[in-house]
């Protein structure tokens, strides 16, 4: 049953908390005024006016809750307009052992999050554990539930137009499916997923699911988003909003499970750790980046890219130029086969002291190409002041990885957690205690699987036969125009 919202006004957080645009030309406004968009209407990205900060004896504190009450703790601290009561009500019914289990019988599971210890100081944590088995559902869930009770307090519509290049649309579908006054378009790469994914998002048969398949690469699929998203008065008159990884709400779910992961590793509260986080779109990073903002002892957050590895040129070097789609390769962790990680800003707008006008300048390279160069001064601070380094990762060291992780401890991962996995062993140092965020089940990339181990990975029995369903989809050309063609139809039907 959804939430009934409440009629109060309540501030959670210590203080009133505001957001602005990365660009500068937004006034502040609460969560809800900017949860259900996308884009800033300077073609920015929302981000908090400051963080929240928790001092070492607040994160002692923390680390005797449960997830339920971590993740009310966190996100109350960046939400003013949503009363208390109604937050953790909607926290306490997303993040539930039910919802994340996929059938399997595991007292961890009440964790949500479980970490797995591979051997002392290395460790994976379980973020897979969700109804699409990707770690999108970490933050999805909560979101569907979030758009729903604003929707409903407002008494608004909205119609979610958005780009997945595998897991974001399965886990924002199933998320959506069936909620009030929520209708989803979601854009995919035709043909480049893995029938799994394909099979997920598409056999969904629910009036409120639209699926779109564009004959390109992701990056294509994005920048039409974006373009819906510019068009201001096709915005308004359809009421468009953004699931993608770009949207606030999204990123404040995926803190909390940086907090939980770090409990469950440090020895004691204020020891370092580092991270592990495969990464293309920079949103489950980016979300990291704010953790250890906030005062969460992390490190290093290393980013582990594939073949399209546009994040590590940039970490190891300062240079952003993201790539065209004839130099976007299809590889075999297709979720990061990205090379415009639209997340990105958020983290270079903090590095550059949060100038706006500056950032701006940064992304007016990027849109006009080829992209830009930081200074030498702040390619240095993003390692030594932000703790960020970076990885590659191939297939050939994908192959190997998931068959080491097996053999080695009977631990079967997939595609985009090997890159994780490789990622950890070129970064990994003595003594400090490192987590690889897992990033989905491998039966969602059951062809290298297979490759790599000799046999298919198991799979939860409600997705025994999933590729075999009907599948419904509409095959479009890599046109902006064309896309809101169909939205428009299907919304004045």
């Amino acid at each position: 049953m959804p939430i009934r919202p409440t009629v109060s006004t309540f501030e959670t957080g210590t203080h009133a908390m505001k957001y602005i645009s990365t660009r500068g030309g937004m006034p502040p406004k609460s969560f809800c005024e900017i949860l259900l968009g996308g884009l800033a209407p300077d073609g920015g990205l929302t981000i908090a006016e400051s963080y929240p900060q928790f001092s070492q004896a607040d994160l002692a504190q923390m680390a005797k809750l449960n997830y339920r009450d971590l993740a009310f703790k966190v996100i109350s601290q960046f939400v003013d307009d949503i009363p208390a009561a109604d937050l953790k009500a909607l926290i306490d019914k997303t993040y539930t052992a039910e919802v994340y289990c996929n059938g399997r019988k595991d007292s961890k599971l009440e964790d949500i999050t479980p970490v797995r210890e591979l051997e002392p100081g290395l460790f994976i944590q379980e973020l897979s554990n969700g109804p699409t088995l990707a770690f999108k559902d970490m933050a999805m869930q909560l979101l569907g539930n979030l758009f729903e009770y604003v929707l409903a307090r407002e008494g608004q519509e909205i119609n979610i137009v958005g780009a997945t290049s595998g897991d974001t649309g399965s886990a924002a579908e199933y998320a959506m499916r069936g909620k009030k006054g929520v209708n989803v378009f979601m854009l995919s790469p035709h043909g480049k997923m893995s029938p799994f994914q394909r099979a997920q998002m598409m056999s969904l048969m629910d009036a409120n699911i639209f699926n779109l398949a564009i004959t390109s690469m992701f990056d294509d699929c994005q920048d039409i988003v974006k373009a819906i998203n510019n068009d201001a008065a096709f915005k308004a008159k359809y009421k468009v909003g953004a699931v993608n990884s770009i949207n606030w709400g999204r990123v404040v779910a995926q803190v909390v499970y940086y907090f939980k992961g770090y409990f469950a590793v440090a020895k004691n509260v204020g020891d370092p750790v580092d991270f592990v986080v495969p990464s293309g779109n920079f949103g489950n990073v980016c979300a990291g980046h704010i953790a250890r903002q906030m005062g969460l002892p992390i490190r290093k957050l290393v980013v582990a890219t594939n073949e399209n590895d546009v994040l590590d040129e940039f970490f190891r070097t300062g240079s952003y130029r993201p790539r065209g789609l004839d130099q976007t390769y299809e590889t075999s962790s297709p979720s990061m086969d990205i090379t415009k990680a639209s997340n990105l800003e958020r983290f270079v707008f903090d590095l550059v002291g949060r100038d706006a006008g500056k950032l701006a300048d940064l992304w007016k390279q990027v849109d006009k190409g080829p992209g830009f160069q930081l200074s030498a001064e702040d390619t240095a601070r993003m390692r030594e002041q932000f703790g960020f380094i970076s990885a590659k990762s191939t297939h050939a060291d994908r192959l190997v990885s998931i068959r080491e992780v097996f053999e080695k401890y009977g631990v079967m991962i997939d595609t985009h957690t090997a890159d994780g996995y490789k990622g950890a062993k070129d970064t990994r140092e003595t003594g400090i205690p490192m987590v690889i965020l897992e990033t989905a089940l491998p039966v969602k990339f059951e062809a290298t699987v297979r490759e790599a181990l000799g046999r298919n990975p198991d799979r939860p029995a409600s997705f025994v036969g999933l590729e075999d369903k009907p599948q419904r989809c509409e095959v479009l050309p890599a046109d902006a125009e064309a896309v809101k063609a169909f939205v428009a139809k299907q919304i004045d039907a």
